[in-house]
């Protein structure tokens, strides 16, 4: 989904709850992050005004052989009036923080 992020869009990212708690802060760099009131749940103030709202839940692992791989449910819903500029900035740190191992 490089370079077209919509306002909502749902994705599975390979990590345990605590693993994404852990890096949720500093995927967010210096925007406002507020987790819960709920578990599962957070929203990120944007500096540029309106907020991106996440929700996870734990999925089943995903089982390759012997290997085991950690899942989340991530939806990512930006409210309305946060245009495409921002959404893609944002998004684009976010998912460089998160990117994990070799490429």
């Amino acid at each position: 989904m490089i370079g077209h992020y919509p306002a909502a869009f749902e994705r599975e990212q390979g990590c345990t709850e605590a693993e994404w708690l852990a890096w949720l802060p500093g995927a967010v760099r210096d925007a406002a992050l507020r987790v819960g009131p709920a578990p599962g749940r957070a929203s990120v103030v944007l500096a540029s005004g309106g907020a991106l709202h996440l929700r996870w839940q734990p999925l089943p692992p995903r089982r390759i052989a012997l290997i085991v791989l950690p899942r989340l449910a991530v939806s990512f819903r930006f409210d309305d009036g946060v245009d495409a500029a921002v959404r893609q900035r944002f998004m684009r740190y976010f998912d460089l923080y998160l990117q994990r191992g070799g490429g």
